[in-house]
């Protein structure tokens, strides 16, 4: 059991049904094949006589009405998403757009499962802020139904002793996908990665820029049809040059709107089932700015995949695909500055060990060092990092998370030296944090979990999911750590 001096905090943040979204809702296929049952829902709607639309419209604005900023908005955004199947769509009045609309959108509680997993940053703003007290970001996993994963975020402030107050969250709200502009040779780089080029692929590629656009790409591979090549193959490319650019993106948010209303929801084909277990980085460049990394594990219902989350202002958003092989599995860990002039991350590359990675460029990790295998009795199925190593004078202090006997999650800490992080200097003998009797029972019982802790003062605040349920925090004093690792 825990020996060192371990203060619960009182605050803990559950899940709340009432954070609602609007998103689409396409019912399935019943056999017939194509958009059949879409179509035969959108002439139920048009039959429908003028009264009848009129009168059903306004129910829902009166039911649903208060539950959105803009619901004409909402069904708008429905409707287009079957427009082309709908016949005359230019004569349409505004008030059938929106009824039929309407039957393409529901509403989805982000957290109608569970707020859980998280991490925690000191926010770039800390304007107005007490002395002694630091002004935080949190990001959360919020898991809501069929168990697809979102990433919120929460502010707060941490006080001189390590007390932390989360403030109340604002309406939830998704922002606006953009399509950014592509690097050719990190596109490029991507698809050698994934095994997926030949020459129909380069003969796209040569036909974009440098850098290039998705209508750009859009228009190259429209050119594959004036080459000898098979419909099956010219498909094939097509579909997975489009799924890599998919999986690249831009979030941006409303510049009125609170940090903790933004969510970032599944956009892309690589994250189409969940965005899980972000894990917040303040990253210092070497000319002194700050950017904010969190690698993502993205979850399509069959394959997981490491992706990146950068962010300066937590306004706007690039999500990129992670290259190389060391990019597998789950958890990486970025450290918060260069290592001697390289980006280095901790990962687990065999799903059982904490490695470390060096690499020249934050998206692409080709070689991986063990530096620790599972030796302790709570940590004998696999261990891993959970968040950014924290820099101290006695070397990066890295807390991380073991499994052992019954499935149990506990956390624990290991130091690395400071220049050379390979090198493990200290790695506590028993856990840090087991889980207590109010937090063993959740949607996966026995489970105390981190993506991501901060130092402040002579206090190691950590943030972490009570069995992937909710969400509470707990401080260490950060001497007492390290005399106990070195």
């Amino acid at each position: 059991m825990p020996t060192l001096p371990v203060t619960r905090s009182q605050v803990r943040l559950l899940m709340d049904p009432h954070r609602l979204i609007a998103k689409p809702y396409i019912p399935e296929e019943d056999g017939g094949g194509g958009n059949v049952r879409v179509d035969r829902l959108v002439h139920r709607v048009l039959a429908l006589p003028p009264a009848e639309v009129t009168d059903t419209l306004e129910e829902l604005r009166e039911r649903f009405g208060e539950r959105h900023v803009d619901l004409d908005e909402v069904f708008t955004h429905g409707f287009l998403a079957v427009a082309h199947l709908v016949p005359d769509v230019t004569g349409l009045p505004d008030d059938m757009r929106r009824l039929i609309g309407a039957y393409f959108v529901h509403e989805y509680s982000l957290e109608g499962a569970a707020l859980t997993n998280p991490s925690i940053v000191p926010d770039l703003d800390q304007t107005g802020v007490p002395v002694g007290s630091l002004r935080v970001i949190i990001s959360l996993r919020a898991v809501g139904e069929g168990h697809i994963s979102s990433v919120e975020f929460r502010t707060g402030m941490v006080g001189p002793n390590g007390d932390i107050d989360v403030a109340a969250a604002g309406p939830p709200i998704t922002g606006f996908r953009q399509s950014p502009i592509f690097d050719r040779a990190l596109f490029t780089a991507k698809l050698t990665d994934m095994g997926a080029t030949n020459d129909l692929v380069y003969r796209v590629l040569v036909n974009l820029e440098d850098r290039f656009t998705m209508a750009d790409l859009d228009a190259a591979l429209t050119n594959l049809g004036s080459h000898e090549a098979s419909a099956n193959a010219v498909h094939h490319v097509t579909q997975v040059m489009h799924w890599l650019a998919s999986s690249n993106y831009e979030l941006a948010f409303p510049p009125e709107s609170e940090v903790s209303q933004r969510v970032l929801f599944p956009h892309g084909p690589t994250e189409s089932r969940g965005m899980e277990d972000a894990r917040l980085v303040r990253f210092v460049q070497p000319d002194g700015t700050i950017v904010y990394y969190a690698t993502y594990t993205a979850y399509d219902g069959f394959n997981i995949l490491p992706q990146l989350i950068e962010t300066t202002d937590f306004l706007a958003f690039r999500i990129a695909t992670l290259n190389g092989p060391a990019a597998v599995n789950k958890g990486i860990g970025i450290f918060p500055r260069h290592i001697a002039g390289r980006y280095a991350a901790l990962a687990r590359c065999d799903g059982e060990s904490n490695f470390l990675m060096l690499s020249d460029h934050i998206r692409f990790w080709h070689d991986a060092e063990q530096i620790q295998m599972p030796t302790r009795p709570w940590e004998l199925m696999q261990i891993g990092n959970a968040g950014a190593p924290l820099e101290t004078e006695a070397g990066w202090l890295v807390v991380t998370h073991g499994v052992g006997p019954m499935r149990q999650y506990a956390l624990g800490a290991i130091l690395l030296d400071i220049d050379d992080p390979c090198r493990v200097i200290g790695h506590l003998s028993e856990p840090l944090l087991v889980p207590n009797e109010d937090e063993r029972n959740g949607y996966v019982p026995n489970v105390v979990y981190s993506c991501g802790s901060l130092i402040h003062g002579n206090r190691l605040v950590i943030a972490y999911g009570a069995s992937d349920t909710s969400t509470t925090f707990a401080t260490v004093p950060v001497d007492a750590l390290l005399e106990e690792l070195t």
